[in-house]
């Protein structure tokens, strides 16, 4: 049987009262949850204090550059389809730097776990404005507030009809280790954008902030309804709603090329002849 333990306990580098201590432990329950074996499992991260967390773990890692672990996990993910693969990384490196990869993962779908660390701010250089930063935040880089419209990952997830599409809240670890599990048994493209303070350089979207505004969504309440999540998405302010905002059963990716119906790339043996072939024809 697994459990917590087997994903190891080290030392981290977060600053007292990060978010990322109590998603580094909902993250190793989500995935003892699942009775998923360290060698089960690959984790792809990108660069800033988010993607540190799966240094802090026993399990496979890749890690990459900024905002670009989304292409990597699709490799890997189309090389080896009998791993779980999850990309861990902040709201800076997956919605700003990563956008683009963002979005096509989206599109193609592929069956890919997405964790984004969301404090709405650059933790690891120190404290500059975030694409999910609210309008008006005040840092050191932009001393006369922002000036652009926050980028809302949920809403976009939404629009593109995104496999699934969760939101938790560090302070609730339970709810989030939950949802971590969901998202991993889901087949497709599945995000969860984790609030979480930043006690370092966000003094405005505290713990308490985010504790007296998050809401869970009702029983009653339909993912698979995409004019309501829509409705939902599109809620941030006063009220803030956690849960599974949206799913269906979209084809993955990689169940769709012929290639793979023969089994896994990883492991096969090359056809030397036919490579030959091949380069043959461009000579």
């Amino acid at each position: 049987m697994v459990s917590i333990e087997d994903y190891g306990r080290y030392e981290t580098a977060w600053c007292p009262g990060c978010g990322d201590f109590a998603i580094l432990k909902a993250v190793k329950e989500g995935l003892a949850a699942s009775g998923l074996e360290p060698r089960q499992v690959l984790f792809v991260s990108g660069i800033g204090q988010a993607a540190k967390a799966p240094h802090y773990l026993n399990a496979n890692l890749f890690n990459g550059l900024h905002g670009r672990s989304l292409p990597v996990a699709t490799g890997a993910k189309l090389a080896n389809r009998s791993l779980t693969v999850i990309v861990e990384s902040g709201d800076g490196c997956n919605y700003g730097e990563g956008g683009n990869h963002f979005l096509a993962a989206i599109r193609r779908n592929v069956d890919v776990t997405l964790l984004v660390h969301n404090n709405q701010v650059y933790g690891l250089t120190k404290g500059q404005a975030s694409p999910t930063s609210d309008k008006g935040f005040v840092t050191k880089a932009q001393p006369g507030g922002v000036l652009a419209e926050p980028f809302n990952p949920i809403s976009v997830a939404v629009t593109m009809r995104a496999a699934f599409v969760a939101r938790s809240f560090s302070g609730m670890m339970d709810h989030l280790a939950e949802m971590i599990q969901e998202a991993i048994s889901h087949h497709g493209l599945s995000l969860v954008d984790i609030l979480q303070p930043c006690p370092s350089f966000n003094k405005v979207n505290t713990f308490a902030w985010y504790k007296e505004r998050c809401y869970v969504l009702p029983d009653e309440y339909d993912p698979t309804d995409w004019e309501s999540a829509m409705k939902v998405a599109c809620e941030w302010g006063d009220r803030i709603p956690i849960g599974i905002i949206y799913r269906n059963d979209r084809p993955a990716f990689e169940g769709q090329f012929p290639v793979l119906s023969g089994g896994l790339l990883v492991g096969r043996e090359l056809d030397k002849s036919a490579l030959a072939r091949i380069i043959e024809g461009f000579a």
